[in-house]
């Protein structure tokens, strides 16, 4: 019997922009595993600016620039960056209206022979943090928290109609909310960690709009 021929797969190559090192982490450490599976590899980015730190004070034009030059080296480009916090955000405008300006502010940078499908952007509603409310018991798996603090955690939570509503402020942020709640908390550290344990199905579950984006990325490539 003759020997089946091999299958050659060609591997999509995606970077990511992301907003910080927490992201970053969240991309090598959760995200690319999964992604892995529908021959996509994953490089999360931090931009670089002139005179400033990897990652942080992104803006729709610094991050479209960036987005911008990776076209030339990858087969996709997208983002993870927050709503939270986004430098220049206008007053009261959504995750979905800033998405908008990011891709016109790319398009600014499109040539004749782009394909304009490549580039585009994702912006977390409110903040990455607001993922890990998807299952506030990982709080008890990773941190060992005490009941009281995962009943607080499960306040907050319940207050919002899902984990990406979490957010009525500077003080209330998810990411500020865990702090004031889960003492020597660190977000680099346990906020992959956390991500992890409660693992990409239930935060897909939870987060409807992070989960648009996941199959977005799903359908770049189709498995065989």
């Amino acid at each position: 019997m003759a020997a089946e021929p091999v299958r050659w797969t060609a591997v999509i190559r995606v970077a990511i922009v992301v907003e910080g090192e927490t992201e970053e982490e969240f991309v090598k450490a959760v995200l690319a595993a999964h992604i892995e599976t529908y021959d996509i590899a994953l490089q999360p980015v931090r931009p670089r600016g002139r005179g400033q730190p990897s990652g942080g004070a992104i803006s729709v034009d610094r991050l479209a620039s960036h987005m911008a030059k990776l076209y030339w080296n990858f087969d996709f480009v997208t983002s993870l960056v927050d709503l939270y916090g986004f430098r220049g955000r206008q007053e009261n405008e959504t995750a979905d209206e800033l998405e908008r300006r990011i891709n016109a502010a790319i398009n600014d940078y499109v040539q004749r022979d782009w394909d304009r499908s490549r580039v585009f952007s994702y912006v977390q509603k409110h903040e990455f943090e607001g993922l890990l409310f998807s299952e506030v018991d990982a709080f008890s798996n990773v941190l060992s928290l005490s009941a009281r603090s995962i009943a607080s955690l499960q306040s907050v939570r319940s207050s919002f109609s899902t984990p990406e509503d979490i957010d009525d402020g500077p003080a209330t942020a998810p990411s500020k909310r865990i702090m004031q709640l889960v003492p020597g908390y660190r977000k680099r550290t346990y906020g992959p960690l956390l991500a992890a344990e409660i693992g990409l199905t239930r935060i897909r579950y939870e987060c409807t709009r992070f989960d648009s984006w996941i199959s977005r990325l799903e359908s770049l490539t189709t498995r065989p």
